[in-house]
C-alpha cells in the first residue's frame, strides 16, 4: 500500500528523503529508530511519540492530522524492524 493512499503528500516525503541525505540528521534519527521492536511499532501512542520526536529531528512542521496520517500509515504496513524483507519493502515504498 502506497503512503499517498493515507494521504501524506509526495511533497512531504521529497524533502524528508533531502534532509535524511545529511549524515548527522540521518545518524539522529537511526539513534532513534535503534532498539524498536514490531509491538513498538503497533503502539499508537509510542509511534506518535515517535513521529514527534523524527520531525523534531528534521525541522519539520505537521498539522494535527499529518501526524495522524503518518501514525496510521506507520501502523498498518505492521513493520518488524528486524525483519530484512519488512525493511526492504519499505525502502522500495519510498525510493
Amino acid at each position: 500500500m502506497s503512503y499517498q493512499q493515507y494521504g501524506i503528500s509526495p511533497q512531504l516525503v521529497e524533502r524528508i528523503k533531502l534532509k535524511m541525505k545529511n549524515p548527522a540528521v540521518k545518524e539522529r534519527i537511526k539513534s532513534l529508530a535503534d532498539g524498536l521492536t514490531k509491538s513498538d511499532l503497533q503502539d499508537r501512542a509510542k509511534v506518535r511519540r515517535l513521529v514527534k520526536s523524527a520531525t523534531s529531528i528534521l525541522n519539520e512542521r505537521l498539522t494535527s492530522v499529518q501526524e495522524e496520517q503518518i501514525v496510521q500509515f506507520v501502523i498498518a504496513q505492521k513493520v518488524d524492524p528486524r525483519n530484512t524483507f519488512h525493511l526492504l519493502k519499505l525502502w522500495s515504498m519510498f525510493r
